[in-house]
């Protein structure tokens, strides 16, 4: 019986994840005639098509569908199975990049603590911030990134999780704004305000929202953009009240240029969580990391004020 060629192992998943015959070409360093060879090989010992052309692009049979995440998982754990040995982990001496996914707001509120700690005690270590677009587990089932950290949404009954945070939505207007000096914001003074929301496909209402609307109340939406930064930048430089999770204000100039309230109806909290592939969960490298991503979320809430 003729032993497979487990190296094809390599080329198909580069194929299987890019789609496409030069971007795995590229990946693997190859020209792209030797990996139009080398998936014509892969076609004969499957017996599938695997990739064939639709229009100007290349798309997965569904067999390759099928089998992509099968491979991504062999070709990890050969590597694994044959990557050193190690008793004990040295993060001084681990030489990694590790890719985060998450939004602006975990960034800006956890990027630079998490990059300082790491770098205390694993100075080769390199963090590599992705940005997230909309709620996925691809980037985590082909391996793209290390780490996912959000609110859970649909990632898949694999997808391993730890929660890091319980947060919630505050109001903010710039300091001098006349709700600075109310002892107290009503529901129907805070509708009564324009309004800045921060949506990256564009969204007018939220759960706040439909918590004025059980009141016979409705915001007036004067502009939206793209991300929390920005609503902040708007509301400090005019009179529009923005909406942010309380945790994007741990790194704000609060007290010198905004003024946050607590909301006037009640919404649901939001918790945000770190997730993972589970061909990553006895990865000690990757066991750290997760450890320091906990903490150091942790360590901010117990010093900050949110």
């Amino acid at each position: 019986m003729t032993e497979p060629d487990l190296n094809l192992l390599i080329a198909l998943d580069a194929l299987l994840t890019l789609g496409s015959v030069a971007g795995a070409a590229r990946r693997l360093k190859l020209s792209a005639s030797a990996m139009s060879r080398t998936l014509s090989r892969l076609r004969a010992v499957t017996g599938d098509p695997l990739l064939v052309r639709a229009g100007r692009h290349m798309v997965l049979t569904p067999y390759a569908e099928e089998i992509r995440e099968r491979t991504q998982n062999a070709v990890f754990e050969a590597r694994a199975v044959l990557r050193p040995a190690t008793t004990e982990l040295s993060l001084a001496a681990l030489e990694r990049t590790f890719t985060l996914r998450a939004n602006d707001g975990f960034v800006e509120a956890f990027g630079a603590a998490l990059i300082a700690a790491a770098a205390q005690v694993a100075p080769l270590v390199r963090l590599c911030f992705a940005p997230k677009p909309e709620k996925s587990s691809r980037h985590l089932r082909e391996g793209l990134v290390d780490l996912e950290i959000g609110v859970l949404g649909d990632m898949g009954p694999e997808i391993r999780l730890q929660t890091l945070f319980r947060d919630r939505f505050v109001a903010v207007v710039r300091k001098g704004h006349p709700f600075e000096s109310l002892s107290e914001i009503t529901a129907q003074q805070y509708a009564a305000c324009g309004h800045v929301v921060a949506s990256r496909r564009g969204l007018l209402t939220g759960p706040v929202d439909d918590a004025l609307t059980a009141l016979g109340l409705e915001r007036k939406i004067a502009a939206v953009v793209p991300g929390f930064p920005a609503a902040l930048a708007v509301a400090e430089a005019s009179d529009l009240v923005a909406l942010v999770p309380a945790s994007f204000l741990i790194n704000q100039p609060i007290g010198t240029a905004l003024y946050p309230f607590d909301l006037p109806v009640k919404t649901q909290g939001i918790t945000v969580s770190q997730m993972w592939h589970p061909r990553l969960e006895a990865d000690p490298a990757h066991r750290w990391l997760r450890q320091l991503v906990l903490s150091v979320v942790k360590q901010r809430f117990a010093t900050v004020n949110v």
